[in-house]
């Protein structure tokens, strides 16, 4: 299945930030959602910003129109204030892409858990859930945990989780 471009992508406007508070605010939403489809679509959740500005998402050859490197920070800053993005070094070269929060997978894990009937067991991690990476995995777990769905438990052959 390909990646669907919204509108705004064949707009070479798109690509540079507008001076108008209001119409900045809409440009940065829909830059954000298109982010985080992007990731979604393609599963990433580690970005190097020097490899993304080459990016598609970021550099639209067909139009020949490329998003600034201050102006992909700004997005990603948006990202940021929304809990789906956390940058890794101080420097700002690296992050981690959070297309669904840690609480979002969470609540999806735990329905998951009670259609398959597995509330009140103990279970070993999975290998994968849906594609999930571990540490997106165990921040998940830990926000259940959080709300009492959930106990992340450590065994000598790995880690466990009980859910309540």
């Amino acid at each position: 299945m390909s990646f669907e471009w919204p509108w705004q992508y064949n707009f070479p406007p798109f690509f540079t930030l507008q001076p108008n508070v209001d119409t900045r605010q809409k440009q940065l939403a829909a830059w954000c959602f298109l982010a985080l489809s992007y990731c979604r679509h393609h599963k990433l959740y580690t970005l190097d910003i020097m490899e993304v500005q080459e990016c598609p998402v970021f550099n639209h050859k067909n139009i020949d129109r490329k998003l600034s490197t201050e102006a992909i920070l700004i997005v990603f800053e948006e990202l940021r204030k929304k809990g789906n993005l956390e940058w890794l070094d101080k420097n700002k070269t690296q992050c981690l892409v959070m297309w669904r929060r840690p609480e979002e997978w969470g609540k999806l894990i735990y329905q998951w858990v009670s259609r398959s009937a597995m509330v009140n067991s103990c279970n070993t991690f999975p290998p994968e859930f849906h594609g999930l990476e571990e540490w997106m995995l165990i921040r998940s777990l830990q926000a259940l945990q959080t709300d009492g769905k959930a106990e992340v438990i450590t065994m000598d052959d790995g880690k466990g989780v009980k859910f309540f």
